[in-house]
C-alpha cells in the first residue's frame, strides 16, 4: 500500500491530508485510472497489484461522482487536476487506508477493521515475483511504523519478548488475518515471517533510499550548506546528526535532516573520516557546499572546531557562519572552553529540560518571580513571559538569568524541598543538582561576565538573524561592535573589578561563599594559598571571555566583503558575471519606485517566488545563493527538519532509537517505491533470497 497519492507531485500529505481511494480491481478502469494520473509506469500493472499497492486521493474526484450518501460511483474516473481544489466528500465506498500522523491505533482496532476488507485474489507468481511480493509487504509494514514513529522491534503488547511479540509482527500477523497469501505462506513455511536479522537490512535499504532522494534532491538545487548539532548518544555511541539547507527547483528554501555520522574513533583523524563518509558513502559533492554553521559546546566542541577549519580547508568557499537555530551569544559562549562558562551552559540546558516537563514547574517559577519583585508588577510580567519561551537559548539569556537567579533558586530549593509532596522522587533530585550548580559561586562569575560581554554584541546578535534591513544594520554596526570590545579589553582591570563587585553583590544575597573552583583546588593545592578568586577570575574567565569574542566578531567581520566588492562575491557561482552589474542597475531601477498598487517583497522567501525574477538570471543565482546560507532564518513551513529530528530524539525511548529509523522517521515525506526498495534489497543481499 502506497501511503501517499499515486498522482505526481501532489501536494496532499501531512499539510493536506486526503482520503485515499483504492484503484479499481477491473481491467479497464484500472487503466484509465493510469493514465489519467499520468502514470504511464502504471499502464502495465495488473489490475490486482494497482489495487493492493495504489491509491489516489479525493482531490483528484469530480463532486458529481460522489453519490448523495458520499460514496464514490462505481464508475468514477479521476479527473480532476487542480491542486487547489478540496473535495467535498467523506467516507468512500473504495475502502481508505491511510493514517494521520498522529494517529493512536491499537493492532486490535486495525484487526476489525480491516478483517472486513476481502481476500484479493493473487495470480500465480514466479518464485522471484512472490519473494519480490513478500519483501514489498515488509517493506510496505516498516515504513507505516517508521512514519508513524513506532518502533518496529518495541512491544505490541507491552511486553518485551523479542520479535515475535513486537510491533512488526503483530502488523505482519494482521495481514495473513486479512488475506495476504504471500505472507501466509512464507509463515506456513518458515514458522516466521522475518528474523532480526532480515529487519536490520530492510531498515538498511530504506536508509539509503531515503539518503539517495535527499542526495539527488540537492545535486539539483546546486549549492548547498551543511549544518551540524549536539552529538547524541544511540546504541551506546555518539552520533553526529547533520542537515542540509538548499534552494529547491521551485525556489523554496529547505533544510533537510541527512542522517548521522560516528563521531567515535581517533581524534586526529575523525574531521576527515567524518568528510570522507559525506562524500564518498553519502554522494554529497562538498566542491558546491557553501557554508556550514556547527550547534555544539562542551566536550566536543573542539572536534567540531577541527571539523569545521577541514571543511574550510579543503573547500575554502564553505564559509562558517551562525546557525538561525541558535542566536549568536549562545553560539560565542558555547564556543568557550571554560569551565565556568560550560558549568553555565550545561545548567541552562537543565533549567531548559526541568521547566519544559510540566507546567505546574512553569508556575511555580512564575510564583517565586512575583514574590522578588513585589513592587514592580511590569518587570515580574516581562520576566514572566520571557520564562514562557525557551529563555535560555535567547541573545539575552545571561541578563534574563540574572534578573531571575533568586526567583529560580528559591522555586528550584521549594520542589527539591517537596514538603507537600507535590513532586516525584526524580523531579526533586533534578531540583537538586541545579540548585548544587546555582549556588556554586563559579557559575555566578560566569554568568556575570557573559552578561556584560555578551550586552556588547547582544543588538547585533539580533539583527544579524532579522529581515533584510535589520541584517544590513548588523553589518553596519559591527565595527562599532569590535570597538567597544576593545576598548573593554584595554581596560580589563577596570571592568572585571566592576564585575567581581557585582558577583559578589550577587553571591552574598544568596549566601554564597566566594571561592575558588573545586576543579582547581584540586589541580593546583600549592598555588591556592597565593591565589586570590579576583585574580584567578580574571586571567582564567574575563580575559579569555573578552578575547573570544573579540577573535570571532573579528571572523564575521572578515565575510562581510567591502560594499565596492559585495557583487563580485558571486562572479563564481552565477550564469554570466559580465552582465551583472548591468542586470543589478535594472532590478534596482525596477524597485527603485513602487507602482500603484504594488508591494515590496518583505523577505528573500517572497523574492524568490516573484514571477518576473526569472528574467533576471544573475539576481537569481545570488538570492539563490544567499538562501543557502544557515544564518538565514527559514519560513515557519521550512523549517522542519530540526523540530522533527528533536520530537524522534526526545519522544523515542533510548533502546529504540536508531539512526537508520531516525532518518526514515524525519523524512517520511519522502515518496517510497516499493517496488525499488524491494529490487534495491534482493540486488544487495540476493543470498537472503537463496536461503529462502
Amino acid at each position: 500500500m502506497q501511503n501517499h497519492c499515486a498522482v505526481p507531485n501532489c501536494p496532499s500529505g501531512k499539510s493536506d491530508p486526503q482520503p485515499l481511494f483504492r484503484f479499481p480491481n477491473d481491467a479497464e478502469r484500472s487503466k484509465k485510472w493510469a493514465e489519467k494520473c499520468q502514470r504511464p509506469d502504471l499502464i502495465d500493472r495488473s489490475p490486482e497489484h494497482l489495487y493492493r499497492y495504489y491509491r489516489v486521493c479525493g482531490k483528484h474526484f469530480e463532486t458529481s461522482f460522489f453519490d448523495s450518501s458520499t460514496v464514490l460511483k462505481d464508475d468514477s474516473i479521476p479527473t480532476a487536476f487542480d491542486m487547489s481544489s478540496q473535495p467535498q466528500n467523506g467516507q468512500a465506498k473504495q475502502e481508505l487506508l491511510s493514517f494521520p500522523s498522529s494517529v493512536s491505533f491499537s493492532f486490535s482496532e486495525m484487526k476489525n477493521s480491516q478483517a472486513a476488507t476481502a481476500k484479493e485474489d493473487i495470480p500465480t507468481l514466479s518464485e522471484e515475483e512472490e519473494y519480490k511480493e513478500y519483501l514489498k509487504s515488509l517493506f510496505e509494514v516498516l515504513l507505516l511504523l517508521g512514519e508513524q514513529s513506532i518502533p518496529p522491534m518495541g512491544p505490541a503488547n507491552n511486553k518485551d519478548q523479542g520479535l515475535g511479540s513486537s510491533s512488526f509482527q503483530a502488523l505482519l500477523d494482521n495481514r495473513i488475518m486479512c488475506g495476504d497469501e504471500v505472507l501466509k505462506k512464507r509463515y506456513d513455511d518458515n514458522k516466521e515471517c522475518c528474523s532480526t536479522e532480515q529487519l536490520n537490512q530492510l531498515i538498511e535499504v530504506c536508509e539509503k533510499f531515503v539518503r539517495s532522494k535527499l542526495v539527488e534532491e540537492i545535486k539539483q538545487s546546486s549549492f548547498f550548506s551543511l549544518l551540524t548539532g549536539d552529538p547524541v548518544k544511540i546504541s551506546g555511541e555518539w552520533q553526529l546528526p547533520v542537515f542540509v539547507r538548499y534552494v529547491d527547483e521551485s525556489n523554496f528554501q529547505r533544510e533537510r535532516f541527512v542522517g548521522f555520522l560516528s563521531f567515535e574513533g581517533d581524534r586526529d583523524i575523525l574531521a576527515e573520516k567524518l568528510l570522507s563518509e559525506m562524500t564518498d558513502k553519502w554522494g554529497l559533492d562538498m566542491e558546491r557546499c557553501r557554508g556550514q554553521a556547527h550547534s555544539c559546546s562542551g566536550t566536543h566542541f573542539n572536534q567540531i572546531k577541527i571539523l569545521a577549519a577541514k571543511l574550510m580547508e579543503m573547500h575554502p568557499r564553505a564559509v562558517l557562519t551562525l546557525s538561525s537555530g541558535q542566536s549568536l551569544n549562545m553560539s560565542l559562549a558555547s564556543g568557550m572552553a571554560l569551565s565556568g562558562v560550560q558549568l553555565v551552559m550545561f545548567t541552562f540546558k537543565k533549567i531548559e529540560s526541568f521547566f519544559g516537563q510540566s507546567a505546574l514547574l512553569q508556575l511555580e517559577l512564575e510564583n517565586a518571580i512575583s514574590i522578588f519583585y513585589p513592587d514592580n508588577e511590569e518587570k515580574a510580567n516581562d520576566l514572566k513571559e520571557i520564562c514562557r519561551t525557551g529563555w535560555t537559548g535567547r541573545n539575552d539569556a545571561f541578563e534574563v538569568a540574572v534578573d531571575i537567579l533568586e526567583a529560580l533558586l528559591l522555586c528550584i530549593d521549594s520542589v527539591h524541598d517537596n514538603e507537600d509532596m507535590k513532586w516525584s522522587d526524580q523531579v526533586s533530585q533534578n531540583a537538586l543538582e541545579i540548585s548544587k550548580a546555582l549556588t556554586d559561586f563559579e557559575f555566578v562569575m560566569a554568568l556575570v561576565v557573559l552578561k556584560n560581554v555578551m550586552t556588547l554584541t547582544q543588538a547585533f546578535g539580533k539583527n544579524i538573524q532579522g529581515n533584510a534591513t535589520e541584517t544590513h544594520s548588523a553589518a553596519v554596526s559591527l565595527k562599532a561592535v569590535l570597538h567597544s570590545l576593545k576598548e573593554v579589553s584595554d581596560n580589563i582591570d577596570v571592568y572585571h573589578e566592576f564585575w567581581n563587585d557585582e558577583a559578589l553583590t550577587i553571591a552574598a544575597t544568596m549566601e554564597i561563599s566566594a571561592k575558588l573552583p573545586r576543579s582547581f583546588l584540586r589541580k593546583h593545592q600549592a598555588e591556592c594559598g597565593s591565589m586570590r578568586p579576583e585574580s584567578y577570575y580574571k586571567e582564567h574567565l574575563s580575559v579569555p571571555v573578552v578575547n573570544h569574542t573579540i577573535r570571532e566578531m573579528n571572523r564575521c567581520l572578515s565575510l562581510i566583503p567591502p560594499e565596492e566588492v559585495n557583487v563580485q562575491a558571486f562572479n563564481n557561482d552565477i550564469p554570466n558575471a559580465g552582465t551583472l552589474s548591468a542586470e543589478l542597475h535594472c532590478w534596482w531601477v525596477k524597485w527603485n519606485k513602487k507602482g500603484k498598487g504594488e508591494t515590496f517583497p518583505s523577505s528573500l522567501h517572497e523574492t524568490l517566488q516573484l514571477a518576473d525574477v526569472k528574467f533576471f538570471p544573475n539576481m537569481l543565482a545570488v538570492f539563490r545563493l544567499i538562501g543557502v546560507l544557515p544564518a538565514l532564518a527559514l519560513e515557519d513551513n521550512c523549517n522542519v527538519a530540526y523540530k522533527r529530528f528533536t520530537m524522534y530524539m526526545e519522544n523515542t525511548p533510548d533502546r529504540f532509537k536508531s539512526k537508520s529509523l531516525a532518518l526514515l522517521n524525519i523524512n517520511y515525506d519522502v515518496k517510497f517505491d516499493l517496488d525499488s526498495l524491494a529490487d534495491t534489497y534482493m540486488k544487495t543481499y540476493p543470498e537472503v533470497q537463496q536461503e529462502s
